[in-house]
Parts: C-alpha cells; structure tokens; sequence
C-alpha cells in the first residue's frame, strides 16, 4: 500500500512545479500573435495529416469544454487561423485545417515557447526527464 503521507506530499510538490512552470512559460504569450489556447488548438491541428484535424480530437486535447473550444475554433476561423468544414466521415463532426496565415502565427510564436520550456526543462537531466514523462504518463493511465 502506497504511504499516503509520501502520496500526497508527492501531489503537492507536483501541484505546485506544474503551477510555477506553467506561469513563467505563459508569459511567452503576453503580447503574442496568438494565444495560449489559439496556440494550443493549432498545435494540434498543425501536428495532424495536411494540418487537418477532427474538431473533437482538438477538443480532447484542450484543458477546456467542448462550447469554449468550439467557440476558440470559430473566432481563429473568423482570424484567417483556421478553415472549418464539415467531416465527410461523420455527418456530425467537423474538421478543422490550418491556414498558412495559421501556421506562420504558430511556428513564430512555436519557437519562443520550446526556447522558454527547454530552458526551463533544462534543470533536469535527460534521464530525469524520460522518467518524468514516464511517471506522468503512468498517473494519466495514458502509458506512453
């Protein structure tokens, strides 16, 4: 049995990295191009087959509910970040396909971000890095 003070000690100290890296990191979005969630929308779309994705593979993807993304979707579609048709092979879905105007905004504002989070990253090695994404991995029962 896992010793439940070490258990959440464990959280906290993780509760709080994940806080205070996320909050240095964010700030490469002050004054960007996009923002945090446009960037996070076309990191998926950008990272898909022909930079098209299932809207609700975005949406799986996203820290938000289904009618925030849907609502980020339509103002990048709105912006010229984005097109949006429906999916041919789910007469309910849509797919989602980044513009070129969408994806210079995202290699710009791409590159500064993976500048601030390797830099970040940095203080550990690339062995301590492999485990932590292993353990984290394994407390999302995702494995990979």
């Amino acid at each position: 049995m896992t010793d439940r003070r070490l258990a959440i000690d464990a959280w906290e100290s993780l509760f709080r990295a994940q806080h205070e890296v996320f909050a240095e990191i964010s700030a490469d979005f002050d004054g960007a191009e996009l923002s945090q969630g446009e960037y996070d929308v076309l990191l998926t779309v950008t990272r898909a087959d022909e930079m098209t994705a299932k809207l609700r593979d975005v949406t799986a993807r996203m820290l938000i509910s289904q009618p925030s993304v849907s609502r980020l979707v339509d103002r990048m579609v709105a912006r010229g970040l984005l097109t949006k048709c429906a999916d041919p092979g789910d007469g309910r879905g849509s797919l989602v396909t980044a513009t070129e105007e969408g994806a210079v905004a995202f290699r710009k504002v791409a590159s500064q971000h993976g500048r601030s989070i390797a830099a970040r990253m940095s203080k550990l090695s690339d062995g301590e890095l492999s485990q932590l994404h292993t353990l984290t991995a394994k407390l999302r029962d995702d494995g990979d």
